[in-house]
């Protein structure tokens, strides 16, 4: 089974960066708490490998059917101030539309909408773009990204998403400036808990959905911070009857794919488990899955921080610098031990998508009631770790100041 190494595993899918569908940050080069929620079942494994035709997108009710000129009076013309992200798939542009009835609005007017245009000469793929309509057109949950409508007509195709303003969780962990302040820890565990609930939903879905590319990238937020998982272009169903996984082309990103995939083809759900473990790693490290500007030792942060993330000692050594102390080490810890069950090298042992959610409501709604705890301590030592964190006292959230980012205003 070969095996295309690159930032991404294989062919790119329709990656959401920067804050939305296939955006890779213009300036760099994209509360639900029932789990059952209604999906109709579908299965995938049929679907033409190119979209010629309207027959060839799984019906669905809640999908507009855009025409090209349509969005062409929506986007104004796709004009270039109003680009918010582009890759190799295409670009991404800015939009209105009227609310209710989704017809074209007078710029500036109505709800924005981010619309992306495939490039027909990009690599994003026809499949992975037929992917996201069919299974965005089907699954709704509060934290999957809502697919409002696409086009096909002609040799022209885009697809029309909710915009979220916040952009991807990716650029707050890892971009610096103005427009981007850190998380604060509350918050960070927010976004771990919807996106969590969102894969949960995907695996307990009437057809069993693996995500297979689950990073902080397709992480998306919307205006109060709810996690939403966009870019289902390598999605797949997961095995029925008495198969216990489906094999399959390894594709993904690097970082992120469980060894097993990897080495195998196996995909199951706990393959996106330990990708889950990945992100909440990123999240407490501040460090990305892959970074080769490190030191030698480094470079694959789940390798480098395993052996400080099961040694109370040394487990300061890991969680982000940016932070600045200002969290529960109790309950930080016990998110540490909740990224090494994910990461498991044996997938049977990692936790269900059920059983993180459990774990991370309980970090969010545990009160600490022993004398250790009821005087919190911090990383830091100095002024700030005699006092207990302001967010954690008063059980608010510290929202970070406001973006002034064009990209997302």
């Amino acid at each position: 089974m070969g095996i295309c190494w690159s930032n991404r595993i294989g062919v790119s899918g329709c990656c959401m960066n920067g804050g939305f569908p296939g955006v890779t940050s213009k300036n760099v080069s994209r509360d639900g708490n029932d789990l059952s929620g209604s999906s109709s079942k579908v299965s995938f494994t049929s679907i033409p490998a190119t979209p010629k035709s309207e027959g060839e997108i799984l019906e669905s009710s809640n999908l507009k059917n855009f025409s090209f000129s349509e969005l062409r009076t929506a986007t104004r013309n796709f004009r270039p101030d109003s680009v918010l992200g582009e890759g190799g798939f295409g670009s991404v542009f800015k939009g209105w539309i009227d609310e209710n009835s989704l017809a074209v609005s007078k710029p500036g007017t109505g709800m924005v909408i981010a619309v992306k245009r495939l490039n027909q000469e990009g690599f994003q793929g026809h499949k992975e773009w037929l992917a996201e309509i069919n299974y965005l057109g089907q699954l709704h949950h509060p934290n999957l990204v809502k697919l409002i409508g696409y086009c096909l007509e002609d040799e022209h195709r885009l697809l029309v998403y909710e915009f979220m303003p916040k952009g991807s969780m990716e650029n707050h962990l890892f971009r610096r400036g103005s427009y981007f302040q850190p998380l604060s820890w509350s918050l960070r565990m927010k976004v771990a808990l919807g996106a969590a609930k969102g894969l949960a939903f995907l695996h307990n879905a009437e057809s069993k959905v693996i995500y297979r590319d689950f990073k902080t990238s397709n992480i998306l937020l919307d205006s109060n911070y709810n996690a939403k998982l966009s870019d289902f272009g390598l999605a797949r169903d997961g095995p029925t009857g008495d198969k216990s996984h489906v094999s399959t082309r390894v594709m993904g990103t690097f970082g992120y794919a469980a060894p097993e995939y990897l080495s195998t083809g196996h995909l199951t759900t706990k393959s996106d488990v330990y990708s889950f473990g990945v992100v909440l790693l990123e999240m407490l490290s501040g460090r990305r899955a892959v970074d080769k500007n490190r030191p030698t030792g480094q470079h694959n942060l789940v390798e480098w921080a395993r052996p400080y993330l099961t040694n109370k000692r040394k487990f300061f050594r890991v969680m982000d610098a940016r932070l600045e102390g200002q969290y529960s080490m109790t309950r930080a810890q016990k998110a540490a031990n909740l990224a090494v069950q994910c990461l498991a090298t044996e997938p049977k042992v990692r936790p269900s998508m059920d059983e993180v959610v459990t774990v991370l409501e309980q970090l969010q709604d545990s009160k600490d009631t022993t004398k250790s705890s009821q005087k919190e301590h911090h990383v830091n030592a100095g002024p700030r770790s005699s006092k207990r964190s302001t967010e954690e006292a008063s059980g608010t959230t510290a929202y970070p100041r406001p973006s002034a980012s064009p990209l997302y205003t």
